[in-house]
């Protein structure tokens, strides 16, 4: 599994938010369910089948949610000798200056657009030091080539 970094804002928002599902969530879904079990045949009955969905679909998030949090580095690195997950890196993206915090989709930054360190783009720059030239293939077969120009702290 790749690193994960979180700023401290991102890891109390996202601790809030399993709280909230394990605790509120949990309640209000089972409520849901015993509602729609009271109309009948549970065969034929599409509220129940759509309580059980989200159901799921909550519970699955939960367990993302744990696992993210069990293994989140929390905080900023300070080496910014290389690419790597909880940095800023700016970048020459096929002659355009792009900045990112290289990181996880679940955090969100006031400042830069979030570049996973699992993307395609992400992959290629991770190790890479200020300098260094590297080309990927991105989801849609269209090669790029990509100059880090800078790596530093948020």
């Amino acid at each position: 599994m790749a690193e994960t970094w979180l700023s401290q804002e991102a890891y109390d928002r996202l601790r809030d938010e399993l709280d909230t599902l394990k605790s509120e969530g949990r309640e209000r879904i089972s409520a849901d369910i015993e509602v729609a079990r009271a109309h009948g045949d549970l065969r034929e009955n599409a509220e129940y089948h759509a309580a059980k969905d989200e159901q799921g679909k909550m519970e699955a998030r939960i367990r993302q949610l744990e696992e993210l949090l069990r293994d989140a580095t929390i905080g900023e690195p300070e080496d910014t000798d290389a690419a790597r997950p909880g940095l800023v890196v700016e970048l020459e993206v096929d002659g355009d200056d792009e900045t990112y915090l290289l990181g996880s989709r679940e955090d969100q930054h006031d400042q830069h657009e979030i570049l996973s360190s699992e993307s395609p783009m992400g992959q290629a720059i991770l190790g890479r030091r200020s300098g260094e030239k590297v080309s990927f293939t991105t989801p849609t077969g269209v090669d790029l080539d990509v100059t880090i120009t800078a790596i530093r702290t948020p």
